[in-house]
């Protein structure tokens, strides 16, 4: 049985206090005793909250099936004692001003506070990585305020969708010890929704989408995704230039919303063979299928996760007091777990995404048999985008999600011969 004892005082301005027992309920001189002093001559309400039936779904084991709370005072009188256990303390609790008794509202409020504390702690770092230094370097042009608006928006997202998130994994969690297992297939679920809502719903938010105008580019683009096998709905350009120098483009969209997506950076920049073969390269990865087996290596990653995460928490509820898996209390731990399990994950994740970018190199060379245009695109991409063309290994190994310009050129020069 676990019982919290929660004092208010009679001043509004005075904190409340909580004082916790855990323990097995045991009979005779065993029996569990929770003791809290209230000063003689002062008057205090205190709410007595006792988790006792309940704990079987928390996967304690020996649960009674209605145990009884007794309340003496210092004389050893029975002052009071109930045994009618309910799921529902809305109202007491509102009556005392204590926290909310329901899971589902304490799990985000105590992910808002952490999520808040964290981008408090990293806004310094996020400020002169994400706006300093590319200003300084002259690769963002964006006004400050346009820029924060961008970081505000991006945090929307991720918080709504951290929310969500994490609801689901506390749901699984109350509910079944197999919650790894089903939390790795609906965030599998998740990652495919949100990579069939990110064109229509997402990328908006953050640019402003046209029909490319160039006929001829058009068409030719168009020729490119037709030989290499992928229905597309049209050609978008996205406005980057109000923003950056960088360029980029990408085929985004499954099934009927998958179109070719172009930074108007890249059309400015960069010939129209160039081009052609930049988006070959993305051509290839939809031609290879990466983005399914892109979400079945990082559902696998999740479920890694989650299965590890399940031991560390059963160990700190242990640890740290904790009411079981589900308490909200350990929404940090679970955290740090993620964290901690994402770090090592980095390297794995990178070294997949860089073999099936170098596969989409390989395809974007044999579609379009234009080594030499692919090279140009490279060193001009590189140069626009301040990419370091040759970094150390190690960096490269644990970090570099592309292979790096230097060595994405020298496979495409190995491929010239064949070209020619």
């Amino acid at each position: 049985m676990l019982i919290l004892a929660i004092i208010a005082a009679a001043r509004a301005d005075t904190r409340l206090v909580n004082i916790s027992s855990r323990g097995l309920v045991g009979t005779g001189d065993n029996v569990l005793i929770g003791g809290f002093v209230v000063p003689s001559g002062s008057s205090k309400t205190v709410l007595i909250r006792a988790a006792g039936p309940t704990l079987s779904s928390l996967g304690v084991s020996g649960v009674l099936a209605n145990p009884k709370i007794t309340v003496y005072n210092s004389s050893g009188t029975i002052i009071a004692e109930n045994d009618n256990w309910s799921s529902d303390l809305s109202s007491t609790f509102s009556a005392l001003g204590a926290f909310t008794p329901h899971w589902w509202l304490q799990v985000p409020l105590a992910l808002l506070v952490l999520g808040i504390g964290h981008r408090l702690v990293t806004l310094p770092l996020s400020w002169v990585s994400g706006f300093l230094l590319p200003r300084r370097f002259g690769l963002l042009h964006q006004p400050f305020r346009l820029w924060l608006a961008d970081v505000a928006k991006a945090g929307a997202i991720a918080t709504l969708l951290g929310i969500v998130a994490t609801l689901v994994v506390y749901a699984l969690l109350r509910a079944t010890a197999w919650w790894w297992l089903w939390g790795a297939l609906l965030f599998l679920l998740g990652y495919a929704l949100l990579a069939l809502a990110a064109p229509t719903l997402l990328i908006p938010l953050f640019y402003r989408l046209t029909p490319l105008q160039d006929g001829d580019l058009r068409a030719r683009v168009l020729r490119v995704a037709a030989r290499a096998g992928v229905p597309v709905l049209g050609v978008w350009v996205a406005d980057q230039s109000r923003k950056s120098r960088t360029a980029n483009a990408a085929v985004v969209g499954l099934g009927r919303t998958r179109r070719i997506l172009l930074f108007d950076t890249l059309l400015s920049e960069l010939a129209a063979d160039e081009i052609e073969t930049v988006l070959a390269h993305e051509l290839g990865h939809q031609v290879h299928g990466d983005i399914g087996r892109g979400l079945l290596v990082q559902a696998a990653l999740t479920l890694g996760t989650f299965w590890i995460a399940e031991h560390a928490l059963r160990s700190g509820t242990r640890a740290l007091g904790l009411e079981g898996l589900a308490d909200p209390a350990g929404l940090p731990l679970f955290g740090l777990v993620l964290m901690g399990v994402g770090l090592f994950a980095l390297p794995v994740a990178n070294g997949w995404s860089r073999h099936v970018e170098r596969q989409a190199d390989a395809f974007a060379l044999r579609l379009t048999g234009n080594a030499p245009a692919f090279i140009a695109a490279m060193e001009r991409l590189g140069a626009l985008n301040l990419a370091e063309a040759e970094p150390h290994p190690i960096k490269e190994l644990l970090f570099y999600s592309h292979p790096s310009i230097r060595r994405r050129v020298r496979s495409a020069r190995a491929f010239l011969p064949q070209s020619t």
